[in-house]
């Protein structure tokens, strides 16, 4: 397996290898519905995305609905805040869009991706995958910007109405293992949100969520204070 095999390159070969996972992925996506949940309103998100001035060396977040929930200028009281979260998302989208964030040259770029893809069953070495090829994309592209891959964020089957987001807190771990395992050898710095937003039950805190899945406004500061104690902003 392609995992297994980085085990023995060097980083340099490793991010070749990852980049031609990209067509194998492309392949891959045959096989899995693909599109946003709001197909409408991701389109409408790229075009205004396109549309925007160029900004470089910005803070940028990237990732589905639960980064788009973020009011992160005001939150951090930084107007130059770039939020690229898109409802719906998954790792195949997001592959779809990063010319458009590459472009922008950030300086620190923080990624959230991945309940999604998991609520479609889309195997998890394909997410990992998916992951590993969007992080030798931005390498390779903006070399400078420093990546935060953010973990998975637990669920809470408490509440109704995400049901296919639930119950796969398997799925989360395993994938968030992977991400932690390779952050130092790909040159990311992994951030375990998942820990920090756990209750007593291992499931989301339902303190900081608006239905088991989405976070309120108690769930995005507590996100910014752990990047702010972690002296990652």
């Amino acid at each position: 397996m392609a995992l297994r095999i980085s085990d023995k390159l060097g980083k340099g070969l490793f991010w070749g290898l990852i980049i031609m996972l990209s067509v194998s992925s492309a392949v891959a996506q045959r096989s899995w519905d693909t599109i946003p949940n709001l197909p409408d309103h991701y389109r409408a998100r790229l075009e205004a995305f396109n549309n925007q001035s160029v900004s470089n060396g910005k803070t940028l977040f990237l990732g589905n609905s639960i980064t788009e929930g973020g009011n992160w200028k005001k939150q951090l009281n930084d107007s130059t805040v770039i939020n690229r979260g898109i409802s719906g998302d998954i790792t195949f989208g997001i592959l779809q869009r990063l010319d458009e964030i590459i472009r922008h040259k950030p300086s620190r770029l923080f990624l959230l991706i991945g309940i999604n893809d998991i609520s479609k069953n889309i195997p998890d070495e394909i997410i990992l995958e998916n992951v590993l090829t969007i992080l030798g994309k931005i390498h390779s592209g903006t070399p400078a910007t420093k990546i935060y891959v953010q973990s998975i964020l637990p669920t809470n089957n408490s509440f109704k109405g995400f049901s296919k987001n639930y119950d796969k807190n398997d799925h989360v771990i395993t994938i968030n293992t992977q991400l932690k395992k390779y952050a130092e050898r790909m040159s990311y710095t992994y951030v375990d949100l998942y820990s920090g937003f756990l209750n007593k039950e291992s499931k989301l805190d339902a303190r900081y969520s608006t239905d088991g899945l989405h976070l309120n406004a108690a769930g995005y500061a507590h996100w910014i204070d752990i990047l702010k104690n972690l002296k990652y902003l």
